[in-house]
């Protein structure tokens, strides 16, 4: 009798187990998530402020400055490494990674399928580090810099040419992945 009741036991804490996982992914996933999406609408805001206060070129200030900053400050304060990503990137520092750059290309071939870029994210473990990827859509404001030639202003691309001599992040559309929001964190 005892030796059954243990079998008992021991068969119910391995069937436990894989509910425990998935327990403690989805708990990984709502706080990766949560990070993710606080950035987001405070670059917007502070992109609004410059463009208010000192026009399109003062607001490049915010991409190229606040935005690194923001993640930094984010990142110390969560424990999450946390960098905007994109295919083709206007920050050399924004080159993504070989997973980075598959999960961008599929994103891209979501949207051309006819998903919202606003939804798409990607949440995975990789040898100990769980990976996170939030798309940042392209929005109208983004145009000024980001988009074709003929959206761009001529004192904006001056400055992106002076900035960002090998500037690979115009041609987009709305509704477009501009890139992503990446966050990664060790020894899960």
């Amino acid at each position: 009798m005892k030796t059954r009741m243990s079998r008992q036991r021991l068969l119910i804490a391995m069937m436990a187990l894989p509910m425990l996982a998935h327990a403690a992914e989805d708990a990984l996933l709502l706080e990766t998530r949560a990070v993710a999406t606080a950035m987001p609408p405070k670059l917007m805001a502070e992109l609004q402020k410059e463009m208010a206060a000192g026009g399109l070129v003062s607001a490049i200030a915010a991409c190229r400055d606040t935005a690194p900053q923001m993640a930094k400050e984010i990142s110390a304060k969560t424990g999450w490494q946390i960098r905007r990503v994109s295919l083709k990137n206007r920050n050399p520092k924004a080159v993504p990674d070989a997973w980075e750059k598959a999960v961008l290309t599929e994103f891209d071939q979501r949207v051309a399928a006819g998903a919202d870029a606003a939804t798409l994210e990607k949440a995975e473990i990789i040898d100990d580090t769980y990976r996170y990827m939030k798309a940042l859509p392209t929005q109208p404001m983004c145009l000024s810099c980001h988009g074709n030639a003929g959206e761009i202003p001529a004192d904006v691309k001056t400055k992106l040419r002076e900035l960002y001599p090998d500037d690979r992040a115009t041609g987009y559309t709305v509704g477009a992945v501009r890139g992503a929001i990446s966050i990664k964190r060790s020894s899960m």
